[in-house]
């Protein structure tokens, strides 16, 4: 593990509940920065995770809410900057494939208005909305955005083609923010290939597909994945506009 002396920073991290978000806010909090730990108000295990890491002393807050839709978006970063009173990183990791199997990309009469909707609100939009939010209070801390894309915003695979195509945008979304706020806030992103966590669709056995079609044979750890954007917030001063892929090397 990478270690990081970050006493006094504040964070945001969306999706925390769980996965890539939940190491991620670990790895912020343990190396000293103030967490406000953001997912969906349904999700139970947000308040579990917060109360075990407030157990360890450490600075986080719970910050429930739907980040895909624009007026609750500016309510997290509200309730955050009440707790947090600054702000130096924003993690935009919230994220869906919204059906527990892949659906085949030719499989057009599965992608609804309802279910296209839900993909690009999510996946895309939920960053766009958090990052407008949070601009005036980066801008005030030169700070970093981080938003998590996938590989399959590069091929044709993952969960399914409306998914992909919102991870698409969100790398595209990355670049055009990277602009739209220098030379103040660097705005960067990762491409995750195979996580090993909890995911609502199910891809089968993806260790046995990761020995034969991985060249480091293994799937992904969330910290390792967190690592990296901890790494691209806090560090690559000279890094904006940039998505780097982590698969692996699946895609060699």
């Amino acid at each position: 593990m990478i270690t990081f002396s970050l006493s006094n920073k504040k964070a945001i991290v969306t999706g925390a509940a769980s996965g890539i978000g939940l190491a991620t806010a670990k790895i912020l909090a343990r190396s000293g920065v103030s967490v406000a730990m953001n997912d969906l108000g349904t999700n139970e295990k947000l308040s579990v995770e917060v109360a075990k890491l407030t157990d360890e002393g450490l600075h986080v807050y719970s910050v429930p809410g739907d980040v895909s839709r624009q007026e609750s978006a500016k309510q997290i970063v509200a309730s955050a900057l009440d707790s947090l009173g600054e702000l130096d990183y924003l993690i935009n990791n919230a994220g869906t494939p919204g059906t527990k199997i892949p659906i085949p990309v030719e499989d057009l009469d599965a992608l609804t208005p309802e279910f296209w909707g839900k993909m690009l609100n999510v996946n895309l939009l939920s960053a766009f909305w958090m990052t407008k939010a949070a601009r005036t209070f980066l801008v005030e801390r030169q700070g970093a955005v981080v938003n998590t894309v996938s590989t399959s915003a590069y091929k044709c695979d993952g969960s399914s083609a409306a998914y992909a195509c919102a991870k698409a945008g969100l790398h595209h979304l990355t670049r055009h923010l990277a602009k739209a706020l220098a030379p103040k806030v660097r705005v960067n992103g990762i491409a995750p290939g195979m996580v090993n966590s909890a995911w609502e669709c199910s891809f089968g056995d993806q260790d046995q597909y990761a020995r034969t079609a991985v060249p480091l044979e293994r799937v992904g750890e969330p910290n390792e994945y967190a690592e990296l954007i901890v790494f691209l917030a806090a560090g690559a001063s000279y890094m904006t506009g940039e998505t780097v892929i982590a698969n692996g090397g699946a895609m060699l």
